[in-house]
């Protein structure tokens, strides 16, 4: 008889910056095995430009003093900064018996879910991951994953300063507008919109018995 899968861990790191915190994902993914747990990790960053593996530079259209981090997740450029929150996904996708496309869509499926309890209204773009209220963009994702393991994740725009995604094309789409909860008078703090979001990732990935948040 097997062992019971471990519980997922959710942990928050709070203010951290991008680089360390990549390479934490990076270390962690690389040493984990069959019997480590699952982790969501829930945090905000400072200031920066982050772009995909197969990510085009002409996609940041002009200085502005924040880092350009490249990494190792699909996708193109987007912005992480104060007011938003972030969730990496360090999850062993063999022990949910999922694939990377529906990883993505359990992700997808959480933004929407959190949003109709706000009440609004979120959708989907064919061939565009991410989620949108009208024709605003308000979480974007992006994944790596490595020996059937998944870690990067997802991002959520609560109440912070938009500006900097104007000297990008967010997620490679010229003159995509981006959006955030706050613009639909949604007033919970950052904390809050984190523990819900991930609340919904845990239901979703059938882990009701998530382990407490921790330090």
């Amino acid at each position: 008889m097997s062992s019971p899968a471990p519980a997922l861990q959710i942990k928050r790191l709070g203010h951290v910056d991008y680089q360390p915190t990549w390479e934490a994902m990076r270390t962690f993914s690389r040493a984990r095995d069959a019997a480590t747990a699952d982790e969501l990790w829930l945090l905000e960053h400072p200031p920066v430009f982050t772009l995909g593996l197969a990510g085009k530079p002409e996609h940041l259209l002009r200085e502005t003093g924040i880092p350009l981090v490249h990494i190792d997740r699909g996708g193109q450029i987007t912005y992480h900064g104060p007011g938003q929150a972030v969730i990496y996904v360090l999850l062993d996708l063999h022990r949910h018996g999922i694939k990377v496309r529906e990883l993505v869509q359990l992700l997808e499926r959480a933004v929407l879910n959190l949003l109709a309890d706000y009440g609004i209204a979120g959708e989907l773009r064919d061939g565009a991951p991410g989620v949108y209220v009208g024709p605003a963009k308000i979480a974007a994702l992006g994944l790596k994953i490595t020996n059937g393991c998944s870690y990067h994740g997802l991002s959520l725009n609560v109440d912070m300063d938009l500006s900097p995604f104007s000297a990008i094309n967010p997620c490679g789409y010229p003159g995509l507008a981006t959006t955030q909860l706050r613009d639909f008078g949604v007033a919970d703090s950052l904390d809050t919109v984190l523990d819900k979001l991930a609340a919904q990732l845990a239901r979703l990935l059938e882990t009701d018995n998530a382990a407490a948040p921790t330090a």
